[in-house]
């Protein structure tokens, strides 16, 4: 058998770091190379490919619909290559860096208080940990996990459930006491509702009332873009909020905040899951490790208050 006379993981480093820093020159200088080799490097791929991965005619770095193809696959091989090393170094325990991007409720509440723990039982995984309501592309945040809540749309994502929460509207009790505890849908209408400034799954809060359920847009004057802001700005009284159960169970108990018309409470549930690229059944150990720990030590799951129905304030602390 012949040997091999191209190095092939080295040309899909190369590509895929021009892809990464947005041009040959970045990627010539990153590898202490000429422009011209990494551009004839990127021309002999695309020779023995039979396909152009790059358009020339712009001054950016551009990728074809097959060059796109080709760099998400160079990922996910570079990927499975630097962590074969690793396994081959450290045997079977997980070792490496793994990047997480979480919703801020999930990474302030449920992941950040769980970091000790992990990193006792698996001192040889490092965590990046990037909070952002926003859904990203995994793929191109070079994400290994993503926390997500709400319903999934369809993708070659999979998913792991971690658990579900019940949703609740909430107040201050400084809010309550300047503007009253609203007792009906109408009167609802008329206090501030704080919200998302992005587009959700259900753009609103649903309310049951006469048998049917309906949903009330959060049109209040102050939107924010992920729910730890919401929880920041209804613990500072600007208004009431809808959160996940959850992220303010420890608010109720202490009497920071107190829960609002429960009883046309809908008693509807958001999903939390991990989600991760396939990795044809070769899952990183170290990506593994950090999901199967959630898996366990994530709870949440809706509280046991969760079927009592709660009209009237809870006083404030003395």
């Amino acid at each position: 058998m012949s040997r091999p006379s191209v190095n092939r993981s080295g040309e899909m480093e190369i590509f895929a770091k021009a892809v990464e820093l947005g041009g040959f020159s970045a990627a010539a200088r990153h590898y202490r190379m000429t422009p011209s080799a990494v551009s004839k490097l990127v021309l002999r791929l695309e020779e023995r490919l039979g396909v152009r991965l790059v358009n020339r005619s712009t001054r950016k770095l551009q990728l074809t619909p097959e060059g796109h193809a080709f760099y998400e696959r160079t990922v996910r091989i570079l990927a499975d290559i630097d962590e074969a090393e690793r396994s081959a170094s450290a045997g079977e325990s997980p070792v490496g860096r793994v990047r997480l991007n979480v919703n801020a409720s999930f990474g302030t509440h449920v992941l950040m208080p769980l970091v000790p723990e992990f990193r006792a039982h698996f001192p040889a995984v490092s965590l990046d940990i990037v909070m952002t309501d926003a859904v990203v592309d995994l793929m191109e945040a070079r994400a290994d996990v993503a926390i997500r809540a709400g319903p999934l749309k369809s993708s070659t994502l999979i998913a792991r459930k971690l658990g579900a929460t019940r949703m609740m509207i909430v107040a201050a009790p400084s809010y309550i006491e300047r503007y009253g505890m609203p007792s009906s849908l109408e009167e609802l209408k008329g206090h501030e509702r704080l919200g998302f400034c992005y587009a959700r799954a259900v753009d609103g809060w649903p309310l049951r009332t006469d048998g049917e359920t309906v949903v009330l847009p959060a049109s209040g004057a102050v939107q924010v873009s992920d729910g730890e802001g919401l929880r920041q700005l209804a613990l500072a009284g600007a208004g009431l909020a809808r959160l996940a159960e959850f992220t303010v169970r420890e608010d109720v108990s202490a009497r920071r905040l107190v829960p609002v018309l429960e009883d046309l409470n809908p008693g509807d549930l958001e999903e939390v899951h991990a989600v991760y690229l396939g990795q044809g059944g070769a899952l990183p150990a170290r990506v593994r490790a950090v999901l199967d720990f959630l898996a366990r030590h994530a709870r949440i799951t809706p509280g046991q208050d969760a079927g009592r129905r709660r009209t009237s304030p809870i006083p404030a602390p003395a």
